[in-house]
């Protein structure tokens, strides 16, 4: 049976972690699903690490859609969330309802993130919420200001940290299901995973959030540069090397393929 956000709700309450990563096609998808993480975002973040962008600001609506729909392919139980990506939603709550509708027609998944905590950003979770659409909220760092914020940890100072804070409370009234914590003390992670109703997600955000996210191709080593609170769990990167190399080496001296090929 799919997973909802209000099964989510229920292991907050129940205490139950969450085990979220990312997605951008039907194979990485169905081995997430198959292995039983519940939440798979398809996060902007593909632009990086399947695009060879250096930010996430190049994402198209038509490219997040077009991954998206490939990862629902892929899944079975898993909550599917999309990023709306950079400026498809951030003009008014109208262009985020269009850009969400969009998104749950066009690829079956079943709620959107967005990023911020900011006046108009609760209005259009309001809206969105009220027509229908789960939203994820997403606090802290958030990479479609990079230009502003850098990748640096944020919340830091007792001002900025109250800022978030005030952002999460405001994102958690106005209906969203769960929050992203990006980069931010676990202290104040941690505090705020207290005062909340909604599951928050953590990424470089201590271990006392509801859940935990990272982006797939990390875990698995496949990142160039790994960000410091994002540890590779294999080398992914290395073991395909090597099996290229001997794939290569065998077609080099005709030994591939073999009589039961």
């Amino acid at each position: 049976m799919a997973i909802t956000p209000t099964q989510l709700l229920d292991w907050k309450r129940q205490q139950r972690p969450i085990v979220a990563l990312t997605a951008w096609d039907t194979a990485i998808a169905s081995v997430l699903d198959a292995a039983g993480v519940e939440i798979i975002l398809v996060g902007d973040s593909l632009g990086m690490v399947a695009l060879g962008y250096d930010t996430t600001l190049p994402v198209s609506l038509d490219t997040m859609i077009h991954h998206t729909a490939a990862v629902k392919r892929g899944v079975q139980r898993a909550l599917v969330v999309c990023d709306l990506p950079f400026l498809t939603y951030q003009e008014s709550p109208a262009q985020a309802m269009g850009s969400a509708g969009r998104i749950l027609r066009e690829t079956g998944a079943q709620a959107v993130k967005l990023e911020g905590g900011y006046p108009r950003m609760v209005e259009t979770v309001v809206r969105l919420t009220e027509a229908g659409i789960p939203v994820m909220g997403h606090v802290g760092l958030t990479p479609q200001s990079v230009h502003q914020l850098g990748y640096r940890q944020q919340g830091q100072d007792p001002a900025t940290a109250e800022k978030i804070r005030q952002q999460a409370i405001a994102l958690a009234e106005a209906g969203v299901f769960a929050i992203v914590l990006e980069h931010i003390p676990g202290d104040l992670a941690a505090s705020i995973t207290e005062q909340l109703p909604v599951p928050t997600i953590g990424i470089g955000a201590g271990p006392h959030c509801d859940g935990q996210v990272l982006v797939t191709a990390d875990l698995l080593g496949l990142t160039v540069k790994q960000p410091p609170f994002a540890p590779a769990y294999m080398n992914l990167r290395h073991t395909i090397t090597e099996t290229v190399h001997k794939f290569s080496g065998e077609v080099r001296q005709r030994q591939f393929p073999r009589l039961n090929h």
